[in-house]
């Protein structure tokens, strides 16, 4: 897709990357991603041959990163290099003694040569950013706070609060290889007050983006664009001696925090698995704040994935931590309504396992071993570190949500089942059985990496039988209805409880999103809610318009549409029962296409912390 005219007078030039240097180091308390390695991904010399929806003419644009004084938000530092080297002297080496001026300069010679070297090879699309980042994939600068806001139609009067999505935004202009997960995390939020909207959206101030705009230049690995081959071992190997002469401080986290959003305990958090989370504050003003790295007052030590559950009962929330370097490879906690952690389960595994999500049940809360895994020799001849095992068998395991050890754990085999998210699950005490609903998606590496099968996505009902301890696995959809269903929820105040209806993306053509599906779990029926030609989305939020309605569809549809015909951007509200169009809101900018996304009611935004 061409970039249209209105595009064109909403970004400009990306920054050129500039060399690295902050201060201080150590390696942060979980092993993220980071402590992998990376491929050997490069800059192609001619348009590559890609058929890929996402391959589109590239806006590969970054934008000019300004903020209003009078948000209180600090202005961005950009600064444009020349394109034929990368020099990353900055204001920051101004802190420096001399032995680390002498590393910065040595180390950054080293990195020309690797980017000199890197981009003689072309990139796999799973990791060039001609491709992950096209079109509306493409960054936006932050925006201020924009009030009284256009709409079409009427907003109900129930929703009353603010509408929050996550999303991957990078910063910088990649050096190399870019992955869609590896932007920077940034927030967008729609304010409803009477009827009214407003709009802003602001950069998660996480450590790496904030010390990566100090360099003006990508200084951290990116987990799944760089982390793989020999390539990735030398970008490791520089970043760490970076952080060896205090040029980097990589002792407070990683991460990007772009995936998941939940609010919790007063507070908005936002996550990515390779982290702790990080506080976000809703002003008044309906502006977005960083607040801080949360480890809930010291309690969490370590990572915590992007999907924790809320129980809608106890109010408990209850989360997973993986990590990819040591044992133990698995650990399950949970909170107290007030926050309190309890002490950490840790869930024996043979080897380090993706995790990106997991569900509960009333009694019990379900984890998906599955066959894409972290093998790490794998870099060293040349390969990716995340990897589909074919020899391993798919599995779940069910635990109760207050066990103190895993002993009680039952580990039941799902071959060839491959979930990325779970939607819900329950019990069914007639049977004995969990219910498990997921999207089970084949080539199960194929986000990460590049294979000739096209991405299939579908809706499954796994169950797990506890006295047998056998599962059966059905297709929801008849075949006659298949497609691709992806990011999506059911009602969130019957989570862990049988439900009916789960509304989920129509990821097509992949990956972008269509419309949504309001799916009937029991029957297998279909409606479809279409955005309309060259008109996409991503993740349906559903919003009960009465937590106490007895009807679990009672509620309304909200998601972002982008129109790439007149690059314009809106916040639809759909009503939920009978799939009609509410109200549209016409937002000041564009909002890229993104991930998770929560709602933030009225009355819990006047207790935030």
């Amino acid at each position: 897709m061409a970039s249209s005219p209105a595009a064109a007078s909403n970004i400009s030039a990306w920054v050129k990357p500039k060399s690295c240097h902050p201060s201080t180091s150590s390696s942060s308390a979980p092993s993220s991603a980071l402590d992998l390695g990376s491929r050997s991904f490069h800059k192609p010399t001619g348009r590559p041959n890609i058929n890929c929806s996402l391959h589109t003419p590239s806006v590969l644009h970054f934008p000019k990163h300004t903020s209003s004084s009078s948000t209180g938000v600090s202005p961005i530092k950009t600064t444009t290099l020349p394109k034929e080297k990368l020099d990353f002297s900055s204001s920051v080496s101004t802190q420096w003694n001399f032995l680390q001026s002498a590393a910065a300069m040595a180390l950054d010679a080293v990195e020309n040569a690797l980017v000199a070297r890197e981009a003689r090879h072309p990139l796999p699309k799973t990791a060039d950013p001609t491709v992950q980042i096209a079109g509306n994939f493409a960054p936006v600068p932050e925006q201020p706070v924009r009030h009284s806001l256009t709409v079409d139609g009427r907003i109900p009067d129930c929703i009353q609060g603010v509408y929050t999505r996550n999303g991957a935004n990078p910063l910088h202009e990649p050096v190399a290889g870019h992955h869609l997960f590896d932007g920077d995390g940034m927030v967008h939020a729609v304010r409803f007050k009477d009827g009214e909207a407003s709009y802003a959206c602001r950069f998660t101030e996480t450590q790496r983006l904030v010390q990566e705009r100090e360099f003006g230049r990508p200084v951290f690995p990116k987990a799944i664009g760089e982390l793989h081959g020999h390539s990735g071992i030398a970008r490791l190997l520089l970043f760490y001696a970076r952080g060896l002469f205090g040029l980097v401080d990589h002792s407070q986290g990683t991460g990007v925090a772009n995936a998941g959003l939940v609010y919790f305990n007063r507070r908005l958090l936002a996550m990515s698995e390779d982290d702790l989370p990080y506080h976000i504050l809703v002003t008044p003003s309906g502006d977005l704040e960083t607040v801080e790295r949360y480890d809930f007052d010291g309690q969490l030590r370590s990572t915590m994935i992007a999907h924790p559950k809320v129980d809608p009962v106890s109010g408990e929330m209850f989360a997973l931590s993986y990590d990819v370097v040591q044992k133990p490879y698995l650990k399950y906690f949970r909170f107290s309504p007030n926050g309190d952690k309890s002490p950490d389960v840790e869930i024996p595994l043979a080897e380090p396992t993706m995790m990106h999500d997991f569900a509960i049940t009333e009694r019990f809360v379900v984890v998906p071993d599955q066959q894409v895994v972290f093998k790490l020799q794998e870099m060293i001849t040349g390969g990716s570190p995340v990897v589909y095992d074919k020899n391993k068998t798919s599995r779940f395991g069910v635990l109760d949500k207050n066990a103190t050890d895993a002993s009680g754990m039952r580990w039941i085999d799902a071959p060839d089942c491959f979930c990325f998210h779970l939607w819900n699950a329950w019990e069914e005490p007639q049977t004995n059985e969990v219910v498990v609903i997921g999207s089970c998606m084949t080539p199960a590496d194929s986000i990460f990496n590049e294979c000739d099968d096209g991405l299939k996505s579908v809706l499954s009902e796994i169950r797990l039988n506890l006295n047998t301890g056998n599962s059966t696995r059905r297709p929801i959809l008849p075949e006659s209805e298949q497609v691709n269903l992806e990011a999506g929820m059911v009602n969130r105040n019957r989570l862990g409880r049988k439900t009916q209806f789960a509304y989920l993306a129509l990821a097509e053509p992949w990956p972008k999103v269509s419309g949504f599906a309001k799916v009937d779990l029991s029957t297998g029926k279909v409606s479809k809610f279409i955005y309309g030609e060259q008109r996409y989305g991503g993740e349906p939020l559903f919003l009960p318009r009465d937590p106490n309605s007895d009807r679990e569809d009672d509620g309304y549809i909200l998601v972002f549409v982008h129109d790439e015909k007149t690059w314009k951007s809106e916040l639809q509200i759909v009503n939920a029962v009978n799939l009609q169009l509410e109200a549209s809101v016409k937002l000041p900018s564009r909002v890229p296409y993104g991930f998770h996304g929560t709602f933030i009611s009225s009355k819990e935004l006047e207790k935030q912390a």
